[in-house]
């Protein structure tokens, strides 16, 4: 699964906000995405998907939530 995805997956899953780190430790935890050098998702990697895919999440008081 792509990052994107797996991140969408894990904060609709919890029905709530998340921060960066509790986001990259549940992606880890699941192994919903795997980098291709082999190394745990990163809460400064999961910051830049959602900097890069601003219509899909929102940011309010250190927590990212779904705007889909």
């Amino acid at each position: 699964m792509k990052i994107e995805e797996a991140i969408v997956y894990v904060i609709a899953e919890r029905n709530g906000g998340m921060t960066t780190e509790q986001i990259a430790e549940a992606i880890n935890a699941q192994k919903l995405h795997v980098r291709k050098d082999g190394k745990p998702v990163t809460s400064k990697q999961v910051y830049a998907v959602i900097c890069k895919f601003q219509g899909m999440f929102s940011k309010e008081g250190g927590r990212i939530m779904l705007m889909i």
